[in-house]
């Protein structure tokens, strides 16, 4: 009886001894990998989520607009919406809102007819080649807005030196004429040619109304 004894003390400690090395190595292969939440691991620290960031010029999708209302002079007459907390600034018949490297700018101008394809090739491209550094690109067409039709002028041209950091940056524009009564109204969007504005620039020129 003894030495059967001896048998069934000898079984149940190999079976222990199983028992606990397939759980050992269980919880080594847990730690040396994935966590148990599916967090990715680097010497027993949780790695951080990239940073998500809008590319150098890009507009944030969240952007929210609000109306601009001129309140009087050769501005009075229309409105158009803005990105909400841009800087703003005025200058004899121009008004401009910008942040960073992005610019909403607006001019009224009295006209004695509607401008056309060919009057802002023959005459709004040549007061820009002087007036742009790098002036390059232009392109006119007419395109229809919710305020009708209007004449748009794309082109590319060098912003001004920063004055911090000293870089100048490559910009596209969107110059769009709106026309009523004699009165005109340009509205020229710019921004780096990188940037993917087309959403944002699309919101302030379907914006435009007369009033």
């Amino acid at each position: 009886m003894a030495a059967h004894r001896r048998t069934y003390a000898v079984v149940g400690l190999s079976v222990v001894a199983a028992v606990t090395a397939g759980c050992s190595g269980s919880g080594s292969g847990t730690g040396s990998g994935a966590s148990a939440s599916g967090s990715s691991t680097v010497s027993g620290q949780i790695k951080p989520a990239p940073t998500e960031s809008n590319p150098p010029g890009d507009i944030p999708d969240n952007q929210v607009y609000v109306s601009y209302r001129p309140s009087g002079g050769s501005f009075a007459g229309f409105t158009l919406k803005v990105p909400e907390g841009w800087a703003h600034t005025s200058q004899g018949g121009t008004t401009a809102f910008t942040d960073k490297l992005n610019t909403v700018r607006i001019a009224a101008v009295s006209a004695s007819g509607a401008p056309t394809a060919g009057s802002v090739t023959g005459q709004v491209v040549p007061q820009l080649q002087a007036q742009v550094p790098k002036f390059a690109s232009p392109k006119v067409s007419e395109v229809t807005r919710r305020a009708g039709r209007v004449v748009l002028l794309t082109y590319q041209g060098d912003s001004a030196k920063d004055p911090v950091t000293g870089k100048v940056v490559r910009d596209a524009f969107e110059r769009y004429a709106f026309y009523r009564a004699g009165h005109e109204v340009d509205v020229t969007l710019s921004g780096p040619v990188n940037a993917d504005n087309v959403d944002p620039w699309r919101i302030v020129s379907d914006s435009f109304t007369w009033r």
